[in-house]
C-alpha cells in the first residue's frame, strides 16, 4: 500500500504553489493498482481496478519565509532610528527592526550591514521586500549594495485528509522523536529534502526547509509514511484542526521558523 501511494504521489506532484498555496491532488491511481486489488478509504473506494473518487485535495499554505542579504556598508542604526519610518532600536540588542506594509514584512538590521527579513508569503514577495528595505536605507543617505541575498529558511503547514496515531507512527519509524510530555506533536527530520516536520494527531504537518520546492516535496515524502498510520477524525480534531487555521502556525511550534535559524 505505501508504494501505491508513493507512486501515485510522484507521478502526479502538485500544482505549482501560487500565493503561498498549494494543491497535492490524489488521482489517476486507478492506473497504478492491479486488477482484482480492493482499497478502500475514507476518500474513495477502487474495486478490480477502476476508480470512484471523490479527490482528496491538500492545501500548503506557505506562512513565512526568511531571508537575508548585505548592503555591504556600515549602518547608523540611531540615525535610521531618528530618520525613518515604522522603526524600532533595540539598542541592547545592537539592532534595529523596521516594517513594511507590503508585503507585510520586517526587517531585522545590524550596524555591519546584515539584514534578515520575515514575514514573506512567498520567495518572490521576500525578494521585494528585501529590494524595498534596501532602497529604503538608499534614500536615507547610505551607500547601499544589495548583495548575499538568500533564503533562510520556509515554513508551511497543511492538513492531512485525516488524523494521524501518531504513537504508532513515531515507535515504527527512527527517524521520528515524540516527546509527549514536552510537546504534543512529533518531530520528523528529513535529509532528501533537508526539511523538519511536526506532525500532529489531528493530522496537521509544519514544515521547516530552506525552499518552496523542499517544502512541497517533504509533504510529498511523509504522506505515504503517515498515511498507513491514518485514522478517523473525532469532532475534538475537527474543531483542533479549524482552530488552527485560524490561529497563526507559530502557535503550533514557535521555534520552527526563527529570524536567524538556518539549515
Amino acid at each position: 500500500m505505501n508504494f501505491v501511494m508513493a507512486a501515485v504521489v510522484q507521478g502526479n506532484g502538485m500544482k505549482p504553489l501560487q500565493n503561498g498555496i498549494g494543491h497535492l491532488e490524489m488521482n489517476q491511481i486507478g492506473g497504478a493498482m492491479g486488477h482484482g486489488i480492493n482499497v478502500e478509504t475514507d476518500d474513495y473506494c477502487i474495486r478490480d481496478g477502476v476508480q470512484s473518487v471523490e479527490e482528496p485535495e491538500i492545501d500548503i499554505v506557505i506562512n513565512n519565509v526568511v531571508c537575508s542579504f548585505s548592503v555591504k556598508c556600515h549602518l547608523n542604526l540611531r540615525q535610521i532610528a531618528l530618520n525613518g519610518r515604522h522603526v524600532e532600536y533595540r539598542r541592547e540588542n545592537g539592532m534595529l527592526t523596521m516594517k513594511l506594509r507590503n508585503p507585510y514584512t520586517t526587517a531585522s538590521m545590524w550596524s555591519s550591514g546584515k539584514v534578515t527579513c520575515t514575514g514573506a508569503t512567498s520567495e518572490e514577495s521576500s525578494r521585494i521586500a528585501a529590494r524595498r528595505f534596501a532602497r529604503t536605507l538608499q534614500k536615507l543617505g547610505f551607500q547601499v549594495r544589495f548583495t548575499n541575498y538568500r533564503v533562510v529558511n520556509v515554513l508551511g503547514t497543511c492538513s492531512m485528509p485525516f488524523a494521524i496515531k501518531i504513537t504508532s507512527f513515531s515507535e515504527n519509524h527512527r527517524e521520528a522523536e515524540y516527546e509527549p510530555e514536552l510537546h504534543p506533536g512529533v518531530t520528523y527530520k528529513l535529509k532528501d529534502p533537508k526539511a523538519t516536520l511536526k506532525i500532529f494527531s489531528t493530522g496537521s504537518i509544519t514544515v521547516t526547509a530552506p525552499s518552496v520546492l523542499d517544502v512541497q516535496r517533504a509533504i510529498e515524502t511523509i504522506y505515504p509514511l503517515v498515511y498507513e498510520f491514518r485514522k478517523e477524525r473525532t469532532k475534538e480534531d475537527m474543531i483542533d484542526v479549524i482552530t488552527r487555521k485560524r490561529k497563526h502556525p507559530d502557535d503550533e511550534d514557535n521555534s520552527d521558523c526563527g529570524s536567524n535559524s538556518e539549515f
